[in-house]
């Protein structure tokens, strides 16, 4: 599977944006789908993660409630609903996907698939 990441933007602290992964292949419902973030001078962190069927859903805690994920199976898309952004949220942002995993799970492994990144800046 191929996937292409896109959405972000310079956003000011507080505001929002969407990101969004659109998977190619087969299958997409079959894979669980993850965001990660990696700011500059910082390792990769995970951010949020979906399972196959959408069911469940599994958040870092420096997101919790402050942003969301969900997918599309019909459209072969993940997206990542940025709320109250802060300057901390500021990285290149990428979506993964793994095969017939948890969200859980995804927080941990290194997913088989990744898309390009896309940045995120938040500032005044």
């Amino acid at each position: 599977v191929q996937l292409q990441a896109s959405g972000g933007g310079l956003v000011q602290p507080g505001g929002s944006l969407i990101l969004s992964c659109l998977a190619s292949g087969r299958d997409f419902s079959s894979y669980a789908m993850g965001w990660f973030r990696q700011a500059p001078g910082k390792e990769r962190e995970f951010v949020a993660a979906i399972s196959w069927s959408g069911e469940t859903i599994y958040y870092a805690d420096s997101v919790k409630g402050r942003f969301t994920i969900y997918r599309d199976n019909a459209k072969n898309t993940a997206y990542l609903q940025l709320n109250s952004l802060k300057a901390e949220d500021t990285a290149v942002y990428s979506c993964a996907a793994h095969q017939w995993v948890t969200a859980q799970a995804m927080s941990i492994i290194n997913p088989d698939y990744w898309g390009q990144g896309t940045q995120v800046t938040v500032s005044s």
